[in-house]
């Protein structure tokens, strides 16, 4: 019985280790300059805006966007994911970020998506400045969907310190589990 449970835990570990050698090569290893991350940042941004027209409204209300244009995400069983972007605040770009998380479940395969955080109150922008690396779940109040925000919540709606859309997805991930995302300033 050891041996068999044994065996398994072997598994689940060279499946953790597969699935992070899916999305380290394609992310630290070729660690981006700011201005790559920068015209990364606005081809998200003009993407959003084109197939989300209400999203500019939400852009307009907050105080400051974090938008990651590209995170790699792939697993089995076990999963991670990588990307890095840029903070804006009034159209300038202040600092620059990575989000990294591991997951575990039922999953298989690999993606690319976009993702932006709409600063709507100082609270939450001041909970991004004050932590050396910010578990997302942990912290500021979230709003949005399974699917990001969209322009059917209306932006007079939105409750919450940060509003969150995940967008231009490519690949495919099958399966869900628990998952957890830290966001940590860097220097570039």
């Amino acid at each position: 019985m050891h041996d068999d449970l044994r065996r398994k835990m072997m598994g689940l570990l060279m499946a953790g280790i597969g699935a992070w050698m899916l999305v380290l090569p394609a992310s630290q290893s070729d660690a981006a300059s700011g201005a790559e991350i920068d015209a990364g940042v606005n081809t998200a941004l003009k993407t959003l805006y084109a197939v989300e027209p209400a999203a500019k409204d939400l852009a307009a209300k907050s105080i400051a966007v974090l938008v990651f244009p590209e995170i790699v995400k792939g697993g089995l069983i076990v999963g991670g994911q990588y990307g890095e972007g840029a903070l804006r605040i009034g159209g300038k770009t202040k600092r620059y970020y990575s989000i990294a998380g591991a997951s575990y479940g039922l999953q298989i395969g690999g993606q690319k998506f976009s993702y932006a955080m709409f600063f709507l109150t100082k609270a939450g922008l001041k909970y991004l400045d004050d932590n050396a690396g910010w578990e997302v779940g942990v912290g500021p109040t979230l709003v949005g969907g399974k699917e990001g925000w969209s322009s059917s919540m209306g932006t007079n709606d939105l409750q919450g310190d940060i509003a969150v859309v995940f967008f231009g997805q490519e690949g495919l991930m099958a399966g869900g589990g628990i998952q957890g995302s830290k966001i940590t300033r860097i220097d570039r």
